[in-house]
């Protein structure tokens, strides 16, 4: 791992077990980065996407065609930055809904009827492709090649696992005034790491508002009515359930999300990942 940031960051201001509870939650992650000189491309923004035969290009029915977003090779990636259920070969294509084609009708995690506008597409190594023309209704956008960086993710600190290592239970974080003094200067620096949000791929979220994972638990409450049955435990204990697949960030060169749309963030279960059942993934946006 080429960056262990958060691990340091412990090692200076924590203390004790807090160290090693804390540092138990990180994961390596995979942060893709604009391609310079002759540097491999293992994703791209924008552009057209190459798809099977017989594979149609994604639309959400009623609304139009999706806007492609982003390719990523699965085996270009490092594999020291992803979990190892991820693939080892193949290509994921994602796709979603720009709201600018239709300002009445956006993604929302909180809503199943809009889940159609978001999907995720997996195209196994060895499966013959070709390049499809981006639909008349819509606009490519510039196409923007990636390189991979293995760095070190850490949970978001409203995230249960988090609580539970830092404050010892799955209490919230108390009053800034009430937060214990052994514990504000690591918050304090741990917030000041996490300015630069990114691409990503694998490890944890790094999130704009807040954990991305309540977002999703908080849809999954809807589609269920678990939320109705158990209130915040069982947004607690589906947070936990979902784990980042990718997140991209909005891009100046690539326009592939607009200033105002901020962050795309898919999302799945590991089980989901392990048996390559993508279109499982869940998408939420953080502006």
């Amino acid at each position: 791992m080429t960056d262990q940031q958060y691990a340091r960051l412990a090692a200076e201001w924590l203390s004790g077990g807090l160290v090693a509870r804390w540092t138990a939650l990180l994961r390596p992650c995979v942060r893709l980065r604009v391609a310079v000189g002759g540097e491999e491309a293992v994703a791209v923004l924008g552009g057209s996407p190459e798809l099977p035969g017989g594979v149609g290009w994604p639309e959400w029915d009623g609304y139009g065609p999706l806007s492609f977003v982003a390719s990523v090779r699965c085996d270009a990636l490092p594999r020291a930055g992803l979990p190892e259920a991820f693939p080892t070969a193949g290509t994921l294509l994602f796709f979603h809904f720009d709201s600018r084609a239709d300002e009445d009708a956006f993604v929302s995690v909180d809503d199943p009827e809009s889940w159609a506008g978001a999907r995720v597409v997996y195209v196994p190594q060895g499966t013959p492709v070709a390049p499809v023309d981006t639909p008349p209704e819509i606009e490519a956008f510039p196409r923007v090649a990636l390189a991979a960086d293995v760095e070190e993710s850490a949970p978001d600190l409203g995230l249960p696992q988090a609580r539970r290592a830092l404050l010892g239970d799955d209490r919230h974080w108390p009053h800034p005034r009430d937060t214990p003094a052994e514990l504000k200067p690591f918050l304090r620096a741990f917030r000041r790491l996490r300015t630069r949000i990114g691409h990503q791929v694998g490890g944890h979220a790094l999130p704009v508002q807040g954990p991305v994972e309540y977002d999703i638990a908080g849809g999954t409450a809807a589609a269920e009515g678990g939320l109705h049955a158990e209130g915040g435990r069982f947004l607690d204990r589906e947070a936990e359930r979902w784990v980042l697949l990718t997140q991209f960030s909005s891009d100046g060169s690539a326009r592939t999300t607009s200033p105002d749309d901020g962050t795309l963030y898919w999302l799945i279960r590991p089980e989901d990942l392990a048996a390559r059942r993508f279109d499982r993934a869940r998408l939420t946006v953080q502006c």
